[in-house]
């Protein structure tokens, strides 16, 4: 007999009696035939953008720190590197008195990170031999092994690792800042490793034969990155004229010494803070993802989820002592590029639709609507008498087109919503809050919204 392909009862269908009331539902509205009519020949942004929220758009802070020229990371997700990296900018430039013109080398971050990522990845494919090939896991391991985006810890391991170079010792490449033939070149051949070590321990290989055939992938893939990105210095000349004409010389130096001379920051004393309202969650726990890193042996992502009258106030505390603030978000919602503002309000889609979105943070979260997708700098935050925030200044690494050149206005109610993450000193958090960093810290799955990575 032949299998028969039974279809399950799923529910009603659309028959021709609901449609007809679909269409008498619109048709008897006028608003419907106005929106449709602006809506074909005007993206649905601009119809609904609301004039109120615009003409009330305002780039004055109370707290706003000095400020250097906007960065672009073109055409690749870098910005959580370009954001770490802006951050440290401005110790460089004030330590070696220079303009606002400096930047540090994000290619010279990017090649470290992928070759590091790589190498997690044919790690992590080495750890789960026994998985099945058609599992959740292993599928998500080879989903994206070398992909642009990254994390607050990530930058850490990678800088303590390799330091960091000025733009003119390692500048950008065509690649660099157009990722996407790289990424899928790399990622082809990282999937052609992975596919590899797991038939050759099918057929019974030992780990020294898995571990060999690993050492021969990663030197192809060291091949390709510099082929594509240029190879990294292990130590440069360098040497500058400051702002006073005054003459300054290094001689050699390596990546790692310019970072411990020239920025001169400790980046253990810095704590990633998230705002997870999940009930899957709980506020002041410390998390971690499993399978998420680029350095083996780096430092391990971990995040102390808090409400948000823990996170703003030490966001605030460190503005306020002249330290911009590294933060992740959901930054393609309710964003004008070309006004450069991040506004809940900014869009009155109910005037267009007669209805809008209205889960909250929590559901969006659980059910795929919003999760953090960019990583960018606090530079100022307007406080009202009370010392509360109404609305924050952000660098952003989009060039200098759109808001403040280049420079976006969030308001505290976007905060609220769309942001999730800020990497803040141990000096603005309290006791209490430090010591859930003593906790063994909970393991997400890798799918979890909170392993999500910033690019």
């Amino acid at each position: 007999m032949a299998d028969t392909l039974i279809s399950p009862n799923i529910g009603d269908p659309i028959d021709d009696e609901r449609l007809r009331r679909f269409q008498a539902d619109f048709r008897q509205e006028p608003r419907n035939r106005a929106s449709m009519n602006a809506v074909a020949t005007t993206g649905v942004n601009k119809v609904a953008l609301d004039r109120q929220a615009v003409v009330e758009t305002d780039f004055s802070f109370s707290v706003h720190l000095p400020e250097n020229k906007a960065t672009t990371q073109l055409s690749s997700g870098r910005c959580w590197l370009f954001a770490a990296l802006n951050v440290m900018r401005v110790k460089a430039i004030a330590n070696m008195k220079l303009d606002d013109e400096f930047e540090l080398s994000a290619n010279h971050l990017m090649f470290w990170d992928k070759l590091e990522k790589a190498n997690y990845f044919l790690e992590s494919v080495l750890d789960t031999l026994d998985e099945p090939t058609d599992g959740r896991l292993v599928n998500w391991i080879f989903k994206d092994p070398i992909q642009d985006g990254g994390q607050w810890h990530m930058v850490v391991s990678l800088v303590q690792k390799y330091g960091v170079v000025p733009k003119a010792i390692m500048p950008e490449t065509e690649s660099s800042g157009n990722t996407a033939w790289m990424n899928r070149m790399i990622t082809a051949k990282l999937r052609e490793y992975g596919a590899e070590i797991r038939r050759m321990h099918a057929a019974g290989a030992g780990m020294d034969d898995l571990r060999s055939f690993k050492e021969g992938s990663m030197s192809e893939t060291y091949r390709m990155l510099a082929i594509h990105l240029g190879e990294p210095p292990t130590d440069f000349h360098w040497q500058w004229r400051d702002e006073d004409r005054n003459f300054h010389r290094d001689g050699r130096i390596t990546p790692q010494e310019f970072f411990a001379k020239h920025v001169q920051i400790d980046l253990d004393d810095y704590v990633c803070l998230i705002h997870c309202p999940q009930a899957s969650k709980t506020m002041n726990t410390l998390y971690t993802v499993k399978y998420l890193g680029n350095v083996v042996g780096g430092k391990p992502v971990e995040y102390v989820n808090v409400p948000l009258d823990v996170m703003k106030p030490a966001a605030i505390a460190q503005l306020k002592d002249g330290e911009s603030v590294w933060f992740g978000c959901d930054v393609g919602q309710f964003l004008d590029r070309d006004l450069g503002v991040l506004n809940t309000h900014l869009f009155d889609f109910e005037s267009v639709y007669g209805t809008a979105p209205r889960l909250d943070k929590a559901a969006r979260l659980d059910y795929g609507q919003s999760l953090m997708t960019h990583a960018m700098v606090f530079t100022g935050v307007d406080l009202d008498t009370h010392d509360q925030p109404l609305k924050w200044r952000v660098e952003n690494s989009w060039g200098e087109k759109g808001g403040d050149k280049g420079f976006l206005m969030m308001t505290d109610a976007w905060f609220d919503e769309y942001n999730y993450e800020v990497a803040v000193h141990k000096t603005y958090l309290s006791a209490e809050v430090l010591a859930i960093l003593d906790q063994a810290p909970v393991e997400l799955e890798p799918w979890d919204p909170m392993g999500s990575l910033a690019g």
